[in-house]
């Protein structure tokens, strides 16, 4: 029995001593080695490895894309109070992951992103109207971002800015829809100006067009008064008699067409 005992208790030092001998790092983290407090300068790639039981520890590092929202208060160059709600996409790149261990203890957005992110808002929007914040936040997402890259530097890298949603007063949201539905209808009537106008200049050009192939027809049967003799034989019905004028240059009678499936009176 003391042997088994004293066996039980060598297997079950060697797999405590065998866990704190060795490490597994996650894929999408990198590891820091600490070492008696101290961390290293080169941190370790995932996968599993081998350390000092006891005296040294692995801190995983993630540098995968991070997705966190914040609120920024600013003020357009107007002097009205704009709230923006935005989500930053950031991650921690390979060369920077012992630095911010040692300088953010891992965790950079509060201390380090937050503030710049929110200062690169408040200064992109203070050249622009409330007005020009809410038409064009395609244009304050670009410049926030180029200033939000430049103040964080290197040692992050921001993927993206999104704007979810710009607060504004009541007051100045019921003044900025006004005018756009003011210039939406100033819009509208001018499209109805000028649809009218090339309406008319349709009609124009028709009316133009259908008098000038009056005046040329005219002239054609003028020349041609043959045409017009046949053009009224082929219409004619077969029934109601039919004189066809004479050429308007002859002096000759005129073309008499009899009268067809009349009954001839039945004789005595």
């Amino acid at each position: 029995m003391p042997k088994l005992i004293a066996v039980g208790l060598v297997g079950f030092a060697l797999v405590v001593l065998g866990g704190a001998s060795s490490y597994i790092i996650e894929p999408g983290t990198r590891g820091v080695m600490i070492t008696l407090g101290k961390a290293s300068d080169q941190f370790l790639p995932e996968g599993f490895g081998f350390r000092t039981p006891f005296i040294t520890r692995i801190v995983p590092v993630v540098i995968q894309q991070r997705t966190v929202g914040l609120r920024a208060d600013c003020f357009s160059s107007d002097l009205q109070q704009v709230s923006l709600e935005v989500r930053v996409l950031y991650r921690v790149p390979e060369s920077s992951v012992v630095q911010i261990f040692r300088e953010f203890a891992g965790d950079p957005f509060d201390s380090l992103i937050a503030p710049r992110v929110q200062e690169a808002m408040k200064e992109v929007t203070a050249v622009l109207s409330a007005e020009q914040i809410v038409k064009g936040r395609d244009e304050v997402k670009a410049k926030a971002i180029i200033a939000a890259r430049l103040k964080i530097g290197e040692m992050l890298t921001v993927e993206d800015i999104v704007i979810r949603d710009i607060h504004l007063s009541k007051e100045l949201e019921t003044a900025i829809e006004a005018k756009m539905v003011a210039e939406q209808e100033a819009a509208r009537a001018r499209f109805t100006q000028v649809q009218t106008q090339v309406e008319a200049n349709t009609a124009v050009i028709r009316a133009e067009g259908e008098a000038k192939a009056i005046r040329v027809r005219g002239e054609a049967l003028k020349l041609n008064p043959a045409y017009l003799r046949l053009q009224i034989v082929e219409k004619w019905n077969g029934k109601s008699p039919l004189v066809v004028p004479a050429d308007p240059n002859n002096s000759g009678p005129g073309l008499l067409l009899p009268l067809g499936g009349i009954e001839q009176p039945a004789r005595p």
